[in-house]
């Protein structure tokens, strides 16, 4: 189908291609007719979008809690909890039509999994000349780890923890190390990671070689193992910071033992608020500038784990994400 990008009421519907969960653990890409851009909107023709494993997961699940359905929803996304629904917030695309100053470069959105799509013009950024698009699928995720670190207050000279080196934590710890004066060990209970952690230039622990005590001490794992682990080596008066989501789940924690008598503290890390701290001087326009300028480093592309064609998403799809290696999976378009 040939569509008029000229906008307007008369305009010709857009094809587009994208993918939807029906129902719990199935997917299929379906057709949608969208409108052509009218004021102030973009056309986007999808370049590349990223796989968010753990978040994905529990929406392809069907394991957003009820209380939880408004608050997870997507800027773009499509349908409703459980299902059907369109999910997806790593999207890298080119500008094709509605904006003479963005036409032509390669933008970032939060959007699903989608060949084409058309949104405000205030809902793409572009990228940094210096980030390859096929990096920026990371734009979430850095800015997340970003948020992240904020929550946590990390401070030169702090020994900091990192459990999980799945993509946010090991973007959490690979900020974290430049801190000046920390010392930042990642932690996982796959020691196939170590080798990751090496090519981000990070000090690399199995979760059954942790030693000592640290002052901040962050569960990016997703497990609840995770965060008892992160109590039982937290120094005096410790921060602790869980930024794993865990759905459904009920987790349960060890809060007998030094809990009370070392002061700890549990503070929640959610990227959809930014640090109080922080909000007279930043908004998420900045966050997310701040977090594509980051991603400006080679080193980060050993955060992409694989690459599949969109045209084969649907059957590749669950495979991806019940394979405990994956880190970013990329969306080729």
């Amino acid at each position: 189908m040939t569509a008029s990008l000229t906008g307007g009421a008369d305009a010709a519907p857009i094809c587009a291609r994208a993918l939807w969960f029906p129902e719990a653990g199935a997917c299929e890409i379906r057709d949608e007719a969208i409108a052509a851009p009218g004021e102030g909107e973009v056309l986007v023709r999808m370049l590349y979008s990223g796989i968010s494993r753990g978040t994905e997961a529990l929406v392809f699940h069907g394991k957003v809690p009820v209380s939880e359905e408004q608050r997870m929803r997507g800027p773009h996304m499509g349908g409703d909890f459980p299902f059907p629904v369109k999910y997806g917030y790593a999207a890298v695309g080119e500008v094709v039509d509605g904006c003479d100053e963005l036409s032509g470069k390669s933008v970032f959105c939060l959007h699903p999994h989608q060949d084409r799509f058309v949104v405000a013009k205030g809902m793409v950024t572009a990228l940094p000349e210096a980030l390859p698009a096929r990096r920026a699928v990371l734009a979430a995720n850095m800015e997340t780890a970003l948020n992240i670190v904020w929550d946590a207050g990390v401070q030169p000279g702090d020994r900091v923890a990192v459990f999980g080196a799945g993509v946010v934590g090991s973007l959490v710890a690979f900020l974290s190390r430049q801190i000046v004066g920390t010392e930042t060990l990642l932690i996982d209970r796959d020691p196939g990671r170590r080798d990751l952690a090496s090519s981000l230039g990070l000090a690399f622990a199995d979760s059954n070689a942790v030693d000592g005590e640290f002052d901040i001490l962050i569960n990016a794992s997703g497990a609840a193992a995770a965060l008892g682990d992160a109590l039982e080596h937290a120094g005096q008066e410790a921060r602790i910071v869980e930024a794993s989501w865990h759905g459904d789940r009920v987790v349960g924690l060890p809060l007998g033992g030094a809990f009370h008598s070392k002061r700890l503290s549990i503070v929640s890390s959610q990227v959809g608020a930014i640090p109080a701290a922080r909000r007279a001087r930043w908004d998420f326009a900045r966050r997310l500038a701040k977090a594509l300028d980051l991603l400006c480093d080679d080193r980060l592309d050993a955060l992409i784990s694989g690459e599949t064609a969109f045209d084969t998403l649907a059957t590749s799809y669950p495979d991806i994400l019940s394979d405990p290696h994956t880190l970013c999976h990329r969306i080729r378009y």
